[in-house]
């Protein structure tokens, strides 16, 4: 489903162990921590030659993300002392920012927190809440629980993390005074909505400032409003993977005319939902779901946007339509854009 998975994402620590252990690199200073800590995960400072070679491939389909998310270090699951975790945050930075590294500006590889680091359903004082399969085996690789945080501050919210995209556009939409925050987020989203906003550019569509009107969404958050908010209680928001969009050129908070007819409606989300359809038709593997929202009282029209690994469709409230086995069990409330099989997942 993400675009490097479990066993990818131990592979860009490898990497990034690797690039920050080159030769060429620029001795760091030591810094005094447990041995067996200091020896998994050994990395001194580095210029920006180190990534300037690799940068193409971490870059995504889109060439335009300019952050990676590295897995927590695995000496952080082998505690040999109790001060283990703050070694790791000592060890390893949190975000190692390259110059030059991209024409497109910094790139930044970024070390999250462990999940193990969330004590009951908070990771210090932010609330995070319980994914559904938390206390059990996860039903698919897709309900999995997450493996990492990364740890949003009021000094590195605005990091660049694509082209369009900063780390506080996707941050959950509350506790608005508690910092640190705590964010997940899977590359393959961003370079989904990268290479949608370049398949609207190229179909003439003018695309200058995207806004986003929920991201990740703590299951806290998410499980808030009830089900009568139409969220579902294992949204793809709370994995990651998902975000309600709209163009917004002019800043006025509001889906922009994007077709050209005058007026600001559900027709312009369609155009959004024809690009989404060319980028999945090219790019199979970031497929995912797509749902079509009318203006109401507090927001306006936008289209969700997800990489949940199997093909959905709806418009407004509608339960998804997928092109593979689904888990729940109620009908529709909204119309469907397409149907392959049963309607027995939630939307979003």
């Amino acid at each position: 489903m993400h675009a490097l998975g479990r066993r990818g994402r131990w592979s860009a620590a490898l990497l990034a162990t690797a690039i920050f252990s080159t030769p060429g690199g620029t001795a760091g200073a030591q810094v005094a921590v447990n041995p067996d800590v200091a020896a998994l995960a050994q990395l001194p400072l580095v210029d920006s030659s180190s990534l300037r070679n690799v940068v193409g491939a971490l870059a995504g389909k889109s060439g335009k993300l300019l952050a990676r998310f590295v897995a927590p270090p695995r000496s952080i699951r082998i505690p040999v002392v109790v001060e283990n975790l703050n070694y790791t945050s000592k060890v390893v930075p949190q975000i190692h920012e390259v110059a030059g590294a991209s024409a497109l500006g910094n790139f930044s590889l970024i070390t999250m927190r462990s999940f193990g680091d969330k004590i009951g359903g908070s990771v210090g004082a932010y609330r995070l809440g319980f994914w559904p399969d938390e206390r059990g085996g996860a039903r698919s690789e897709e309900y999995s629980v997450p493996e990492g945080f990364i740890e949003v501050t009021p000094e590195n919210q605005d990091t660049r993390i694509s082209e369009h995209f900063r780390l506080r556009d996707f941050l959950t939409k509350n506790q608005h005074d508690v910092w640190p925050k705590y964010l997940v987020l899977q590359e393959s989203l961003i370079d989904k909505l990268e290479l949608v906003i370049q398949d609207l550019k190229d179909h003439g569509v003018p695309v200058r400032k995207v806004g986003i009107l929920s991201g990740f969404r703590t299951p806290q958050y998410n499980l808030a409003l009830g089900d009568r908010s139409g969220r579902a209680r294992d949204s793809r928001h709370t994995y990651g993977d998902a975000a309600d969009i709209f163009i917004d050129n002019n800043g006025d908070g509001r889906m922009d005319d994007l077709n050209g007819d005058g007026r600001v409606n559900m027709a312009d989300t369609r155009v959004i939902l024809a690009a989404i359809e060319r980028v999945e038709k090219k790019y199979p593997e970031l497929v995912g779901g797509t749902g079509l929202y009318h203006t109401n009282g507090s927001h306006g029209a936008f289209a969700h946007v997800d990489v949940r690994g199997s093909r959905a469709r709806w418009v407004n409230s509608a339960r998804a339509t997928r092109t593979k086995k689904s888990r729940a069990t109620s009908k529709p409330k909204g119309k469907k854009i397409a149907s392959s099989s049963p309607a027995r997942s939630r939307a979003d």
